[in-house]
């Protein structure tokens, strides 16, 4: 019988580029000893990225609907059909939140909302198109996997065909939201009306055959075992495996305020680390790591990019999910840049499938006339 690889083993085959086990990812996620991990989950990244410089983004969250016929016990956000709190969105407030993110350099919006159950597909087609035609040069990050199951469901359309046509009216790429974590177990105990895990990496897995390429997340810190954490990780490792469709991987930790699950102990920053780092060395096929300084705060948020993360996220102009549980965190352009700076790497603004914008485009974001690059105004809602 071979003895079981020691953590330090397991770190080193991962440094050196070779595919570690889901038994040796539970190893490193038991592990306390956290120097370790953020070092070789640096190396791993300084690896992938020998650049001299690290990223950031500039969007916007555009909530289109907070409707939704899913029963979430961590959503904050989320209102019944009935509720006198639901809203939609008329697509002239849409065009001018979307105005405002060009205007603050951005070129991209993200497009959620819930899972709403009066909408066709014609809608959502009708959406995508009045944002493209006002703003052609904008790509829209938008729809989540649960939302585009939903959208199957309602349009009674195959799959393929709900994709085929967002995609047509202007859909630029999915966002990974929904996630949670990726085992049945979990989905089923913290939400109801909601779709569970092979569907969700079935949506990702459609939209890449069709050329198009998303994002993938994992909430953590809540029901789940750090078992199932691994699992939630080899489940994306495999689907990149098939597709490599997916640009970038996100964790977070869950946000419990105002929420049904409000007397779930919050994980702290001990714990946000560690697993940002296992992440990075278990995802091997995955190119890029995003911090999340949205739920951590701007310290915590630059400490990982030496714990497997490349990129600082997004200016993020405007965050009505996150901040309904909570935590609200805002950070100007200015911070962003400085906290990479302080690192020795230069800020360098990028676009959702992780390219460097023009450095022309990145100047004018920095221009004086806007509000995010200045420190002493808040970031706008």
């Amino acid at each position: 019988m071979i003895a079981p690889l020691s953590v330090n083993n397991i770190l080193d085959k991962a440094v050196a580029g070779e595919r570690i086990s889901p038994e040796e990812g539970l190893r490193l996620m038991q592990s306390g000893d956290l120097a370790a991990l953020g070092r070789a989950a640096d190396e791993v990244t300084r690896r992938l990225h020998p650049e001299g410089y690290r990223t950031y983004n500039i969007d916007r969250n555009i909530n289109y609907t907070n409707v939704c016929t899913a029963v979430c016990d961590f959503c904050a956000f989320y209102r019944s059909p009935k509720s006198p709190e639901g809203y939609v969105l008329d697509l002239e407030t849409i065009l001018a939140k979307t105005a405002e993110t060009v205007e603050l350099g951005g070129e991209q919006i993200l497009l959620q909302g819930g899972l709403h159950p009066d909408f066709p597909i014609e809608w959502y087609e009708d959406l995508l198109r009045g944002i493209k035609a006002a703003f052609p040069q904008v790509n829209i990050h938008g729809f989540s996997p649960p939302e585009i199951y939903h959208f199957t469901k309602m349009s009674k359309l195959p799959l393929e065909t709900v994709l085929t046509r967002l995609r047509d009216a202007g859909l630029g790429s999915l966002p990974g939201g929904g996630a949670e974590i990726l085992v049945d177990r979990v989905r089923k105990e913290i939400t109801r009306g909601k779709v569970l895990t092979d569907d969700w990496l079935n949506v990702n897995r459609v939209w890449h055959k069709l050329g198009g390429r998303s994002t993938a997340t994992m909430m953590f810190g809540h029901v789940e075992t750090i078992e199932e954490r691994v699992e939630h990780l080899d489940r994306l490792r495999d689907l990149q495996d098939e597709t490599g469709g997916f640009t970038a991987f996100i964790c977070w930790t869950f946000q419990p305020e105002n929420t049904a699950m409000a007397d779930v102990p919050t994980v702290g920053a001990f714990e946000y680390l560690k697993t940002n780092a296992v992440a990075r060395l278990y995802l091997d096929n995955f190119r890029n790591l995003q911090s999340s300084w949205v739920t951590q705060g701007l310290k915590i948020g630059q400490m990982a990019l030496l714990y497997g993360a490349n990129d600082m996220g997004s200016l993020m102009i405007e965050e009505n999910v996150v901040a309904l549980a909570g935590t609200v965190h805002h950070l100007t352009l200015d911070e962003i840049r400085g906290a990479i700076k302080e690192l020795g790497y230069e800020p360098r603004q990028r676009n959702v499938f992780y390219e460097v914008v023009d450095r022309q485009a990145e100047v004018r974001s920095l221009m004086p006339q806007n509000p995010q690059n200045q420190t002493d105004l808040p970031i706008l809602n």
